[in-house]
């Protein structure tokens, strides 16, 4: 009983840190561990996600953690993106937002009664749901360590070994080479081009569009690069997950400018429709017309 206790005491202080990190501004940190050796930011790199009781998910982090080729692939996608590329952050911080993300939009459909595609197809269980949304989340981008052209191609065959190692003992032939594939669909599904077949594709797809909040692609704003992307991006301030009045999802955006409409209307729609979770997903955005930011003092077109 008292360990039952403890466990949900820890769930409750990871489910507040969750959030939290839904909400972080990550542009300045994405900069800063881009600068560090590959030593010092594998080092300060430590996934945590709300367990709810989920053993197999609890033991795939810990070797997660434990596992310094995977931190080394998110320490180079970091380094392509944000100081070679100078674009939005790729780092450890954006896979520990859209990992929780993600699983907070499963547990939100499950939770009003929509079963993902791991218990509909093969008659396993939430927990393996959980498991498949996971390492999409924390794999999805590893192939951007090698190049942002095609990264969702190059992350497939980073990915395919590596899932096996970290499902080593967790999962038994056949049920292994089945969460193997369906990690490896939702990675290509959440290219802008592809066709999510499993609610838990479709999550990838989604959460990682909801990674916008404080303007994660504040970076090459901050830089004085202004455009729509940047501008829009700025202009985000929040992101709320909560139960929905008609869906069992409200993913309700918090902007300062109406140029983040750009971020909802261009990007989001984008990403939701075609993910297969049309049906269950209602958004909503706030803008703040009375104290609206201006974001720029004076655009000059450049020709």
């Amino acid at each position: 009983m008292a360990d039952e206790t403890a466990d949900e005491t820890r769930n409750s202080e990871l489910e507040a840190e969750a959030e939290a990190r839904i909400i972080e501004p990550a542009s300045a940190e994405a900069e800063h561990e881009a600068r560090m050796t590959p030593s010092q930011a594998v080092e300060r790199m430590r996934i945590r996600v709300p367990e709810r009781g989920n053993r197999k998910l609890r033991r795939l982090i810990e070797r997660v953690n434990a596992d310094t080729q995977l931190k080394a692939w998110w320490h180079v996608a970091n380094v392509n993106a944000v100081t070679r590329l100078e674009i939005n952050d790729h780092s450890w911080v954006h896979i520990q937002i859209v990992t929780n993300i993600a699983l907070k939009l499963l547990r939100q459909l499950t939770k009003h009664g929509v079963e993902p595609n791991m218990v509909r197809d093969y008659g396993l269980e939430r927990d393996d749901a959980e498991i498949v949304v996971t390492l999409c989340a924390l794999t999805h981008c590893i192939g951007m360590a090698v190049h942002r052209h095609g990264h969702e191609d190059f992350s497939l065959f980073l990915a395919e070994p590596k899932l096996r190692e970290l499902l080593d003992g967790i999962y038994e032939e056949p049920e292994l080479t089945v969460v193997v594939s369906e990690v490896l669909q939702g990675i290509i599904s959440h290219r802008s081009d592809g066709q999510p077949l499993t609610i838990e594709a479709g999550l990838l797809r989604v959460a990682d569009a909801l990674d916008m909040a404080k303007g994660r692609s504040r970076i090459p704003f901050e830089r004085g690069r202004v455009s729509i992307h940047s501008l829009s991006a700025a202009a985000v301030e929040d992101v709320l997950i909560k139960d929905g009045d008609e869906r069992p999802i409200l993913i309700e955006i918090l902007m300062n400018n109406s140029s983040g409409l750009y971020q909802v209307d261009g990007l989001l729609k984008a990403k939701l429709r075609g993910s297969g979770l049309e049906p269950y997903v209602e958004v909503l955005a706030h803008i703040d017309t009375e104290a609206e930011k201006r974001l720029v003092p004076v655009y000059r077109l450049d020709l």
